[in-house]
Parts: C-alpha cells; structure tokens; sequence
C-alpha cells in the first residue's frame, strides 16, 4: 500500500528535473542579489556562511525566497542559524545540505521566538513546507540540545499538556508543514533539544538514510528526543535509518494513516510507539494502518508500544479523556529486540492513576493489530514479564504469531492480558505454543 510512495516521490523529481531544463535562466545582472553572501546562478541559490558566529538565518530565507519555485539551493557550509527559518509555499525544490545547520543555544530567545505548533506546545527552529520537495546531501542538522537537556533537568518545565512549553519551548529542528510528496534523505541529526523531526498536516512523506543522535554528554537525560512525531498526516514513509536516543524510535501522534517504518536500527529508545492517544478531553485521535517491519531495537525501555490516556470526567482534561480508535494500528512483522524492558506493551492507562482509570476507562478503542515474528530478549528490569496488554475497556482482535520472546535473568517468563476479548491469541515461545483465552 504505502510502498507506492517511493515510486512516486522518483516520478516526481525526475518530472520536476526536466521542467527545471526548460527554465529560463536568470542571471545574477538581471537580478542582483540583496545579500552579498546569497549566490544566484540560474534556477539555483547557494549560500555563503558569514562566519565569525554570525547569524545565517536571514540569508537562507533570502534563497528560499529568491529560488522557492522550480529551482535549487545549495547549503554546503557551516552555518550559524539564531532567528526562526519559516521556508513555506515552496514548489519542486531541490534542498543540496551538505553542510551543517547549527541552531544557537539561545534558550531565552528561542523560547518566544520559535514556530509554536500547538499540539503539546511543540514548536520548531525551522518550519518546511510546500510541495514536491527533496532535502539530500549528507550535511548535518545540529540542535544544539545539551543546554536543553541541562535545563530541563533542573526546571522540568514540561507545560501541562506534557511536551514542550511556552514559557521553556524546546524546538524541534526540522518539521514539514502542511506538504505534499516530500523525500528527505541521506542527513545527519543530532542534539535535538526535543523531537528530532515533527510531520504534521502533510501526505506522502518519505524520510530514509537517516542518521539520528540525541545522546547526553551529562548526567540529565536528552528528554523527549523522539526520532519522529507524525501528526494529522497520511503516507508517511520512515526507512533505512540508525536512531540513537533517549525516547520514541518513531511514534505515532493522533490521526496518523497509512505508515510504514522498515529496516530500522533504534538504541536506547523508548520503542516505536504508537500514541499517546486520548490525551486531550472533547478530542477525536485515530491512528489506522500502520505497518512496522524489519526493525532492530537494542537497549530500550520499550519494544512494540500502543499507549493511550484513560478516561477523565473534565471535559478541559488535558490527561486524557479523548475519544477515537487505533485500529489496524499495528501489524509488526520481523520485530528483533535484545535487552528490552517492556518488549511488546499495550498500555491503555497510560499516565492515569489506576482509581482514576477504573473508574473513567479509555473511550478510545484499540483492535486489529497484528504481531508476526517478534523475538528477542528482555531485560533485568523486566522482572521476567516480557508481553503486557493491558486495556482498561476491552481490546479486540489481537493476535501474535510465532513470536519468540526470552528473559535471560528469569527462569520463567510472563504474559500479562487484561480485557483482551474476541479472539484467540496464539504466541510461540520456544516452540511451545500458549493458547491465550483471555476475557
């Protein structure tokens, strides 16, 4: 289904390559360039770093602006980025990184000055948008995320919705906005102060070769340094990638559809997760058809994640309430997991107290999701529990197949089913096969 996406982003940039041959060629005694460090040679836009600390930003938005339709831009120095890049409305861009975006460390500027995107108060360095657009190159995406982490260590200012805040915003470094057909391939990623990539309002979507590392150089955790967030977007592609982090591998927000994540390598994640849904009172979240295959997750709080709020009697809630389903939301096909706390976890209490969660269940349902070759091995703090599917109203249709999981520090492993109904669940474990009856 979802694989047509590649077929498609190559059909559009080999039509967008022979529209750019028949371009009118603009020269640079036509139209002088404002900045003096902006190159215009033809359809293509080069920038010149200005060196000695000095901000870039403004020339960038002046490529972006000059070379925004059926043209390309060359970013192949090291560049010093301290106001917002807001790129949007752009139409068959070529974006060449091949040099490094460094983002300044300036939290008191940031804060009020960075792209606020609403949904748990993310905002963002760098706003992208537009369609028929391919970031390539090899460069280096830069978050400057240590200053970030150090803080919100010692203030914790996760604002009440549980992300980012207004007051302490931690942007993410690179989000595609509102487009359509978009590869971004063959980039480096590292210290994002908050989620690496955030897609939100977009369709066909296609991220591969990516290299991602938000690893802490202190004793504070890169908090919240998911590898992707995808929000409100359909066809979303996420292949051919190592994430070294501190949070999701890739997790699915509320109205995801149709994903595919294949052959990825996550170390130190929290899994690939879908959710948190039911997070918002009066909210309707739906994630449906998500396909997860050939992924190796090493040294992670969780493997295979679906978590969702519970229920809540305010109708402002901000921790849960929200209504919806995920369905078809996970069909996990050659899933390899060693040394993994929670290895496939169901969760539909998700930061809810259990009286509260008793009480006020998750009216968000979860059915139809599928795992199908999943081994690997859970770690000490597993305490030998190695599924957990907990769901505080009824689970429909989940079903494992030859899934070969192992506590090497216990004698005696667990599977843990709760409100599990409508269909019998079959798991292999060491060849011994369990016939799971669970109402």
């Amino acid at each position: 289904m979802v694989r047509v996406l590649t077929a498609l982003t190559s059909f559009v940039f080999a039509s967008y390559a022979l529209a750019s041959s028949s371009l009118e060629v603009r020269t640079t005694q036509s139209a002088a360039p404002k900045d003096p460090f902006l190159v215009v040679i033809g359809n293509t836009c080069t920038v010149i770093p200005k060196g000695a600390g000095q901000d870039d930003a403004p020339t960038i938005l002046e490529a972006f602006s000059r070379c925004g339709k059926n043209a390309n831009i060359i970013l192949n120095g090291y560049y010093v980025v301290g106001t917002l890049l807001k790129t949007i409305g752009l139409q068959n861009v070529n974006i060449q990184l091949s040099g490094t975006i460094q983002y300044t460390p300036n939290i008191a500027y940031w804060s009020p000055n960075s792209f606020f995107l609403t949904y748990q108060n993310a905002t963002t360095f760098w706003l992208l948008g537009g369609q028929n657009l391919h970031m390539f190159g090899g460069g280096t995406i830069d978050g400057n995320g240590q200053v970030w982490w150090d803080t919100f260590a010692s203030n914790n200012n996760a604002g009440t919705a549980g992300g980012s805040s207004t007051t302490f915003a931690r942007p993410v470094p690179l989000t595609i906005f509102n487009s359509t057909n978009v590869l971004v391939e063959n980039i480096h990623q590292i210290g994002s102060p908050f989620w690496n990539n955030f897609v939100i309002g977009s369709s066909f979507v296609e991220y591969r070769n990516i290299n991602i590392s938000s690893v802490s150089f202190s004793s504070a955790p890169a908090a919240n340094s998911d590898g992707w967030d995808i929000y409100r977007s359909d066809h979303v592609t996420i292949r051919d990638s190592t994430i070294n982090n501190d949070d999701d591998c890739v997790s699915f927000k509320p109205n995801s559809t149709n994903m595919l994540v294949s052959n990825l390598n996550c170390n130190g994640t929290h899994g690939i997760s879908v959710g948190s849904l039911g997070q918002f009172a009066g909210e309707t979240d739906i994630v449906q058809n998500v396909w997860v295959e050939n992924v190796v997750m090493a040294n992670a709080q969780n493997g295979a994640r679906i978590k969702v709020f519970g229920g809540n009697p305010s109708p402002t809630s901000t921790a849960g309430g929200g209504t919806g389903f995920a369905k078809s939301s996970r069909h996990l096909h050659q899933f390899h997991a060693e040394n993994v706390d929670n290895l496939i976890l169901i969760d539909q209490c998700y930061m809810t107290a259990a009286n509260v969660c008793a009480e006020f269940p998750s009216t968000l349902i979860i059915s139809d999701v599928h795992y199908d070759h999943v081994f690997g091995t859970a770690s000490k703090a597993s305490k030998g529990v190695v599924v957990s599917l907990t769901c505080s109203d009824v689970c429909q249709d989940i079903t494992a197949i030859d899934t070969q999981l192992t506590a090497p520090s216990f004698p005696n492993v667990t599977y843990v089913c709760s409100n599990i109904a409508s269909m019998k669940q079959v798991c292999s474990f060491h060849k011994i096969f369990l016939l799971l009856l669970i109402g």
